[in-house]
């Protein structure tokens, strides 16, 4: 399956925000973390101290207005459904792109699973992390605990 979402960047984002995979939802809507209960658009507009986006554009104007860029790790693989676990014949995606665009001071990334890979396909020269996961599948992190977790993400801005 290929990645069919565009990346979000412009020339002022300065952190790089990765996860894996869209979802099931996220496809079917076109954007990233389209899942109702994922909690990305909730913690990243708390840590922002804006409201919570609710359309697309919305959520575009909210990312490149306080510089943070948006992408995954993987640009095709096969997977079954949403789950990270069934992910296999991974082809990252290009980060070049967003690199050589921007300035970008650090990347952020969303789970394990992009953590693991961004070792693997990144460019380690720019500081990068391994966030908690918002997705439902982490549910034995509170909201608030990944709002505290996130906040990191304000020294880079």
């Amino acid at each position: 399956m290929k990645h069919e979402i565009m990346p979000v960047y412009d020339g002022k984002s300065r952190i790089l925000i990765l996860g894996s995979f869209p979802s099931e939802a996220s496809r079917k809507q076109g954007f990233y973390y389209g899942h109702p209960r994922n909690r990305f658009w909730r913690v990243l507009s708390a840590v922002l101290g804006c409201d919570e986006p609710g359309g697309v554009e919305e959520k575009k104007r909210m990312l490149l207005e306080h510089g943070v860029a948006l992408w995954d790790v993987i640009g095709s693989c096969t997977v079954t459904g949403s789950a990270d676990s069934s992910i296999k014949d991974v082809i990252p995606n290009d980060l070049s792109l967003i690199f050589s665009a921007a300035d970008i001071k650090a990347v952020y990334l969303n789970g394990s699973l992009a953590f693991s890979l961004y070792e693997k396909y990144g460019d380690r020269s720019v500081p990068y992390f391994r966030m908690p996961s918002t997705s439902p599948a982490n549910a034995a992190r509170s909201i608030d605990a990944l709002i505290g977790a996130w906040s990191v993400i304000r020294c880079m801005l």
